[in-house]
Parts: C-alpha cells; sequence; structure tokens
C-alpha cells in the first residue's frame, strides 16, 4: 500500500537560494511516514528514528514536491516506511528525484504504550529489495552497539 502527496513549494518555504529548505522536506516525510504506518497499524504510531536520509537534489519555488511512501520492513511493534521525494517541474514536465529516506515508526495503543503490528507483505521486486536493505542496516546497527 502506498501513500501519496503533492506539495506546491512556495517563497516562504525556501532559502535565500531559492530552494526549499532541507527541514521542511524532513517535515513532509516525517508527516507521511506517520500517515502511512498509521494505516499499516490501524492505529496511531510515533517516529522512533529517521533512519537515513539522502538530499540527492534540489527544489525550487514553483516546483510540485511529490512524495511517495510505503511500508518495508515490520518488526514486532515498528513499522520501517521508505520515502521517495521528486520535484515535479510544471514548466518543463520533467521529474526529479530529490530524496530518499527510511523512517522507522512504533505502533502505540491508548496509552502510549508499544503494541503489535501485522507484517509486512512483499508485493514487488523493489519492496523485496528495500525490504533487504533495511534488514542488513538493522543487523549493522545491532552489531555496532553491541
Amino acid at each position: 500500500m502506498k501513500t501519496l502527496q503533492a506539495h506546491l513549494i512556495l517563497p516562504p518555504d525556501t532559502n535565500h537560494h531559492g530552494t526549499i529548505f532541507g527541514g521542511k522536506v524532513l517535515a513532509y516525510i516525517d508527516e507521511i511516514a506517520a500517515i502511512t504506518s498509521m494505516k499499516h497499524a490501524g492505529g496511531n504510531t510515533v517516529t522512533v528514528s529517521i533512519d537515513s536520509v539522502d538530499f540527492l537534489s534540489s527544489a525550487h519555488v514553483g516546483d510540485i514536491l511529490e512524495l511517495e511512501s510505503m511500508v518495508v520492513y515490520t518488526g514486532k511493534t515498528s513499522i520501517t516506511v521508505f520515502v521517495r521525494v521528486t520535484a515535479f517541474h510544471v514548466e518543463t514536465g520533467e521529474s526529479t528525484l530529490t530524496t530518499e529516506s527510511f523512517v522507522t515508526m512504533v505502533a502505540v495503543d491508548e496509552n502510549g504504550k508499544p503494541r503489535p503490528v501485522s507484517q509486512v507483505v512483499i508485493e514487488t521486486e523493489e519492496q523485496r529489495r528495500l525490504f533487504e536493505q533495511v534488514k542488513l542496516n538493522r543487523a549493522l546497527k545491532y552489531m555496532k552497539n553491541k
């Protein structure tokens, strides 16, 4: 299940170069990750970590920022969401990949305590690749923290 969002980049969203603030993009990433994880969990989730963010190119005033997210990994209570951000350039009709990110969320009950989630169902080759990437990153993180 994918979640989609779009935002028109306006002057207040940008820096003195006319490009969108990275913090604004991070806020959009956190928001879509929350929506995606809540849909999967069937209830509230909270952000545990933004595992990685790669800013690959910039987006400018007048571009349409398009975010696409999907659940790519689940633990007992955690949900890892992959977010891809592209800039749609209205004047040319072209899209440019601007950002990719992995965000880990945890499902919580009405008392804010972690609760179990259903396991992710891998449906595409892209999901399988991303699942394996998260699994490897989690193993490396675990080994680093030992």
